[in-house]
């Protein structure tokens, strides 16, 4: 979620108080609701803001960090958080002179191999934000504030911006923002910003628009519109959505290719046809292979482990449906709430039968 979007939260939050505690006043809308308690809203608002409004009070050291990385982190990430097994990698490819200057070189260069979060994130305040609200993975939002303390000491250790023994907290967090290696790479003179300028002790422009409201000189649409969130037109303007989600868990973007869907008929396809496309389309093959091992097991060992089973189905299905970890080995997988019911017995009758690639 945006900073934008977590403040229009914010905003949503505070107003719907508001209305509740007015209509409660004057009498309308008996029995309804009730205005939400200040402990209620606190419990809610825990974005933190770049200039670190928002931020719960607590510390982490790195040894603490790294002990929490090791036990809920490292599987996805890898221990220096350098792995690219499941997840691009967080740390690599900044510099000490990046460190001192605030922008990170190989962004302007391109000679790095593969962008890093660590090259790319401009504060502090997103890597405390976004641990905090959405790792791990399979249990989000369940880290103590001093455990999102430490990670984030971790990382910035690994990334050589803090020293081994720091210990960061809500006090020292300006420290560790001035040594971001691409504190410099972001910047907030534009209208989303509203408040006073840095000139004057805030971190805003005053309010003044970035955009120029430039009249449309030719082939102008006199009329727009709207199917989803974006009109038709503009749907291209970033590529094919679909093929920028990642190809596991149930999040799937919408199909902007343009192009018209190939006709797909079932009945002119094999049942093992049918189970390898969908598969592949609901991004099973991106972590398991027919024959090996990519992140998961390959299906044929998957098979192997439950053959003879009578109930061997049914817990096959329940796995592809809600997830877990453990089984073969520290990697979760992620829940396939996307799939029907239906779709997961197929997979799970084509795995048992002996899965093979059409």
């Amino acid at each position: 979620m945006s900073r934008f979007s977590k403040s229009l939260t914010r905003v949503a939050m505070i107003a719907l108080a508001a209305c509740a505690t007015g209509a409660l006043a004057d009498g309308k809308y008996a029995g309804v609701g009730r205005a939400a308690k200040p402990a209620e809203i606190h419990a809610w608002d825990i974005d933190v803001r770049p200039d670190f409004k928002g931020l719960r009070p607590g510390s982490g050291s790195v040894d603490q960090g790294q002990e929490t990385w090791e036990a809920k982190c490292a599987s996805c990430h890898g221990s220096f958080g350098e792995s690219n097994e499941v997840h691009t990698p967080l740390i690599g490819g900044t510099t000490k002179d990046d460190v001192k200057t605030g922008h990170v070189l190989s962004l302007v260069k391109g000679d790095a191999p593969q962008r890093s979060a660590i090259m790319k994130v401009a504060t502090v305040s997103t890597l405390f934000d976004y641990i905090n609200r959405a790792m791990p993975l399979t249990t989000p939002k369940s880290l103590t504030n001093d455990e999102v303390y430490g990670l984030v000491a971790y990382l910035l250790n690994l990334a050589e911006i803090v020293p081994g023994d720091f210990v960061l907290s809500d006090k020292n967090i300006a420290e560790a923002q001035a040594r971001m290696p691409n504190r410099n790479g972001m910047t907030t003179n534009h209208g989303m910003w509203p408040g006073a300028p840095a000139s004057k002790g805030g971190i805003g422009n005053g309010g003044k628009p970035d955009v120029k409201n430039t009249a449309c000189m030719s082939n102008c649409k006199t009329e727009v519109k709207v199917g989803s969130l974006l009109p038709v037109y503009a749907e291209t303007a970033h590529g094919n959505l679909a093929e920028q989600n990642r190809p596991v868990g149930p999040v799937r973007g919408k199909d902007t290719s343009g192009k018209a869907p190939a006709e797909v008929k079932p009945a002119a396809q094999s049942e093992n046809a049918a189970a390898t496309k969908l598969a592949s389309d609901n991004g099973c093959m991106a972590c398991h292979g027919v024959a090996n091992k990519i992140v998961g097991p390959g299906y044929n060992e998957v098979a192997a482990r439950y053959k003879g089973q009578a109930d061997a189905e049914a817990k096959l299905a329940a796995k592809v449906r809600a997830g877990g970890q453990g089984a073969w080995g520290a990697i979760p997988m992620p829940p396939q709430s996307q799939l029907k019911d239906d779709d997961i017995r197929r997979l799970v009758k084509w795995i048992m039968s002996g899965a093979k690639a059409q």
